[in-house]
């Protein structure tokens, strides 16, 4: 599966609370946290991948791929299931880095 590119700048709140079936008031704090939160798995994850730690590469994508999922940042699930995927597998030849950066830059857009 390809690197997705994905830029979540232009967030519609309204869009978003209505498709996981919340009160608009409720996102920005849900977005803040995800954000609080992911920056955590985020810096855990660049340092598995560094160290080949394959179950906590597993363990941070899992964590991403399930906020990004309850969120809806697709792009972001996509990417970090197919991380953990790879990583439950021992895959030394999947590009982790470049999936690592690419969600990276996307979470840094919301």
């Amino acid at each position: 599966m390809p690197i997705r590119q994905a830029n979540y700048t232009n967030l519609d709140h309204a869009e978003m609370a209505a498709s996981i079936g919340l009160n608009v008031k409720h996102i920005p704090i849900l977005i803040d946290s995800f954000l609080s939160e992911s920056n955590g798995a985020i810096t855990k994850l660049q340092d598995a991948i560094e160290n080949n730690f394959f179950e906590e590469i597993s363990k941070n994508a899992h964590f991403i791929k399930g906020s990004a999922g309850n969120l809806k940042f697709d792009e972001v699930y996509t990417m970090a299931q197919e991380m953990e995927l790879n990583a439950n597998n021992s895959n030394f030849d999947f590009d982790y880095v470049g999936y690592y950066k690419a969600i990276s830059e996307a979470i840094a857009t919301i």
